[in-house]
């Protein structure tokens, strides 16, 4: 595994040369706000000088200071209503390009303190950015052209938080390990066997549904998606399940259903005119799922049970190729008609949210999400970011909003957006014969609700449907579309971000 170690360091005389660190990043809203008055002098006298300290990132020469480096890199519009903590993970990871560049391998990263209720984890997330920006890819890794950039960063901090963020570091390079590979190198066999690797010795519990027959009598809808990968071997379709029990008593559970579509052509509804390119990363849900396992294998809360499905296919094209007007009985038994074969990742969602259901209905407090790079609305509707779409009983609950309140906080901000009674009128029995329909035969992005209306095929199509308010089990529900948020930069090539693995962990161990 390829990540920064991350050290807390509680002692300002660390700012000096002698203290093992060979750069000091200073991250701050504006130069009064450094506490450190050696810094802070420094930085004020440099800007008599150089216009440009205190508005965009600058390296200065210091004399005294851990390896005669500052790197003043400014925080931009702290003070404005609408911004978020992100504004000093952009100015983390502005900082540690210019350290990097420089040369420097032990940074201490220094950041000013911010009575906004905004920015109270402004440090846990300026030190995770300085991870996001520094990862690089498995591919490059495994052609020996890299090398770590970086033997360990420093935090300068008052309480302990190493251990909680090298635990989220080290999920997070394992979902961008996942999801940010190529679909040769990271098919689904082999994303099955990384992961199998990478929980070795966690104490989960980890198996792979890799027979055929079992595929298919189980995971109906995820093998319809995967018929043509079957001649194959190396793209043939794999589950894999984990599960983490916390020692002593279980006071909640949570169950995830991960999309892993290694590879998405269309199917028999092709992508065309260049728009198949980038779909290796439509594996980011199975992804960020796979990384919080294995941030809980490291952490070890006390109280919580987490279960955890990833669908793994390519939907691939071929003469056995799944197409429209098909009707598959889901692992539910709910007849589903084949509107689009491009609407993919819903299939593999709804039989894994099937087993799910049946685990949860017997579940301590039991929480349901599915996790996918679901849609091209959601971008069109929120840029890059998440959305959440949840049924009555989360929504009554305030799943959503609680989570979307620890996205805020941690720099994965989400969009609420609301289930309605049309998009089930969308789904439901549209030819008048009893079928569920997956999908219309349009693009998402160009579709109304086109990002809502898939969690009320997933409801119905998964059991759901039989556990809401007014039941005798109401199992909260929440769907959560990462198609904006799950990569960063290139629309096509852009480094995945592992998103949203912070919150759903945040919202496992808040109440612990």
């Amino acid at each position: 595994m390829f990540q920064v170690n991350l050290v807390d360091v509680q002692n300002d005389e660390a700012i000096f040369e002698g203290h093992g660190w060979d750069a000091v990043i200073v991250i701050a809203s504006d130069l009064d706000s450094i506490a450190q008055d050696e810094i802070k002098l420094l930085a004020n006298h440099a800007k008599q000088i150089d216009q440009r300290i205190g508005h965009s990132a600058t390296l200065l020469l210091a004399p005294g200071l851990a390896g005669g480096r500052l790197i003043v890199s400014p925080v931009v519009n702290a003070e404005n209503e609408y911004s978020d903590v992100n504004v000093f993970a952009k100015a983390a990871r502005e900082g540690i390009a210019i350290a990097k560049a420089a040369g420097a391998v032990k940074p201490l990263l220094v950041v000013s303190d911010n009575s906004d209720v905004r920015y109270q984890y402004a440090k846990q997330v300026a030190a995770l950015a300085c991870g996001q920006e520094l990862w690089q890819s498995l591919e490059y890794r495994e052609a020996e052209q890299a090398v770590p950039s970086m033997l360990a960063i420093g935090l300068l901090v008052s309480e302990s938080c190493s251990d909680l963020l090298n635990a989220v570091e080290s999920g997070k390079v394992l979902a961008r390990d996942l999801c940010g590979t190529e679909p040769e190198r990271m098919a689904a066999p082999a994303f099955a066997d990384y992961c199998v690797a990478a929980f070795e010795g966690s104490g989960l519990t980890v198996s792979v549904v890799e027979e055929q027959e079992e595929l298919e009598r189980d995971y109906p809808l995820l093998c319809a998606v995967g018929r043509a990968s079957f001649c194959v071997p190396r793209h043939q379709p794999r589950v894999v399940k984990i599960e983490y029990v916390a020692e002593g008593d279980i006071e909640q559970t949570f169950l995830f259903a991960g999309k892993g579509v290694i590879y998405d052509t269309g199917g028999a509804d092709i992508k065309v005119a260049g728009g198949m390119a980038g779909m290796s990363r439509d594996k980011g849900g199975a992804a960020a799922v796979a990384g919080l396992m294995k941030t809980l294998s490291i952490l070890k809360p006390k109280g919580i049970r987490v279960i955890a499905e990833l669908g793994l296919v390519r939907n691939s094209i071929g003469s056995d190729a799944f197409v429209p007007d098909e009707i598959i009985n889901s692992h539910a038994g709910v007849r589903v008609r084949i509107g689009n074969t491009d609407a993919e990742g819903r299939l593999v969602l709804a039989d894994l949210l099937s087993h799910l259901r049946i685990k949860a209905e017997s579940a301590v407090k039991p929480q349901l999400f599915s996790v996918a790079t679901l849609t091209g609305h959601v971008v069109r509707c929120y840029g890059g970011y998440t959305a959440v779409v949840e049924n009555a009983v989360s929504k009554n609950m305030g799943i959503g909003s609680g989570i979307a309140e620890i996205a805020d906080l941690w720099g994965e901000s989400f969009e609420l957006s609301r289930l309605r009674h049309d998009d089930f009128a969308k789904v439901d029995n549209i030819s008048g014969q009893g079928e569920l329909l997956s999908s219309n035969n349009g693009p998402s992005a160009i579709t109304a609700r086109g990002h809502q209306y898939p969690a009320a095929f997933l409801i119905n199509a998964s059991g759901l449907s039989a556990h809401g308010s007014q039941s005798a089990k109401p199992l909260p529900f929440a769907h959560i579309d990462i198609a904006g948020s799950a990569t960063e930069g290139h629309p096509l090539y852009g480094k995945p971000t592992a998103s949203p693995l912070v919150t759903l962990l945040q919202n496992a161990i808040k109440s612990i």
